[in-house]
């Protein structure tokens, strides 16, 4: 059973999911803008992604006979100084999202809710994914710097980018 503590951890979590599509949104107009649509794809994809993150939340405190709770949240950054600044962000944001999981975490053990830290375990495997994900991708852009052909290539490459729930999720 799930612990008010424990509940009230999972919500948090589930909006900030929600609320890291927004981020991601963000990103994508930003692309948009600078004429990068195959990035701003990119960020249109993980925004998607997760989404799906927020309903596999919303749908395990369901399926625990508990009640999800909707909540608002800030306004995301929209402006970046350059397509490496925006993938720093993102960096940083996935590295907070993993901080988040881990504190998660931490309750579900000590609570020893066994359901809970089996469920917890894709998110945990997902987070490595996706740090390592950006942190290669801005070593590429690192390397690329100011080949505007190179970048043009990354940006076509991105173009092709897409979501598949249940795929690897």
């Amino acid at each position: 059973m799930l612990s008010d503590k424990l509940l009230e951890a999972l919500n948090e979590q589930m909006n900030f999911e929600f609320e890291s599509a927004h981020t991601y949104m963000a990103m994508a107009a930003w692309c948009s803008d600078q004429s990068l649509d195959g990035f701003a794809n990119f960020f249109l994809v993980q925004a998607e992604e997760e989404r799906f993150h927020a309903m596999k939340f919303y749908n395990y405190i369901n399926d625990r006979g508990k009640r999800a709770t909707i909540t608002g949240y800030d306004t995301p950054k929209n402006e970046f100084d350059s397509i490496l600044d925006v993938y720093k962000h993102g960096y940083e944001h996935e590295r907070m999202v993993t901080e988040r999981i881990y504190k998660l975490s931490d309750i579900a053990m000590d609570e020893r809710e066994h359901a809970t830290i089996q469920f917890l375990k894709f998110f945990l495997d997902e987070q490595v994914e996706e740090e390592a994900m950006f942190d290669t991708i801005i070593d590429k852009l690192k390397l690329v710097e100011n080949d505007k052909h190179a970048l043009f290539m990354l940006d076509d490459e991105f173009s092709k980018r897409t979501f598949t729930p249940g795929g690897n999720e």
